[in-house]
Formats: C-alpha cells, structure tokens, sequence
C-alpha cells in the first residue's frame, strides 16, 4: 500500500513506513534550511526522524533562501 500524501499542493505517492526525515530525503532537500509543516502544525527540526506520516497527511515544505 503507497501513502497518499498532499505536498505544497500536489498529491504524491510514497512508499511507507515513512517519516518527515524521509520524505525531506525524497524531495532532495536535506541539508538545506527548511521548515515543514504536516496538517497545519510546525514540525521541529529535531523530531524529523521520528513523526511518521499517514495517508492523507498535508504537508508544506518551504526552504528558506538567503540573499539580500
């Protein structure tokens, strides 16, 4: 069964088990200074390894950019 999950708009499918760290991995974002909210809440930083996604679960994930 694929996770059906809502990001920054578009519906994608992933592959479960899957936690907030690796859908980052997925989207080719680690490394970079992102926030991610998952159903209208902030995700912390440090908890990325450990909140599990669920079938339906929105998500919006925004990398900051630098420059002035």
């Amino acid at each position: 069964m694929e996770l059906l999950l809502k990001v920054n708009g578009a519906e994608r499918r992933f592959a479960p088990p899957l936690t907030v760290q690796g859908l980052v991995g997925e989207l080719g974002v680690q490394g970079k200074r992102i926030a991610v909210e998952r159903n209208g809440e902030i995700v912390p930083r440090s908890r990325f390894g450990e909140v599990l996604l669920a079938d339906g679960d929105r998500l919006e994930v925004v990398v900051a950019v630098g420059g002035g």
